[in-house]
């Protein structure tokens, strides 16, 4: 898996104060994306074994209190970033107590395999559905369009 962006310290993309990624890959390319470099799989940086120690650690860090994880891109629940995505969300369950996950995917929750499943159910709060420029609202809280559904799971 490649990502285009960490944020260690985030208070836009969730509630509070959170680590946010942004990973490559998405096969949805909606019209209007603030965030098209993200499309290709190939762009962006490999996301390394260093990198992930990087996000626990912010996550831990109790110098500036984090509420959780953001997982966004691209899109994190691309076939291509399921096993890395995975990885992830297991570890910051297993070692970051009290910390949510909250995933951003163009995949509806009613469409997703069994391997993007095994994620959600580790998630506290998935955005589900592609952008749709003709349904932007700027006035919604966490998504872009008013046909993204804000599902808490946990």
């Amino acid at each position: 898996m490649n990502y285009h962006q960490y944020y260690p310290i985030d208070v836009v993309n969730g509630p509070g104060t959170r680590c946010t990624l942004f990973v490559a890959g998405c096969v949805h390319q909606c019209k209007g994306c603030y965030n098209q470099s993200t499309w290709r799989l190939d762009s962006g940086l490999p996301f390394t074994p260093q990198m992930e120690e990087q996000i626990v650690a912010d996550l831990n860090d109790s110098r500036v209190p984090r509420q959780g994880l953001s997982l966004s891109g691209g899109d994190p629940l691309h076939p291509a970033n399921v096993a890395a995505v995975l990885q992830l969300v297991k570890r910051v369950r297993a070692e970051c107590p009290g910390k949510d996950i909250w995933l951003w995917t163009g995949y509806k929750l009613g469409e997703l395999n069994e391997a993007q499943k095994q994620i959600v159910e580790r998630i506290n709060v998935l955005v589900d559905g592609k952008f749709v420029q003709e349904l932007k609202d700027p006035a919604l809280i966490w998504r872009g369009s008013s046909n993204q559904v804000v599902h808490k799971l946990r």
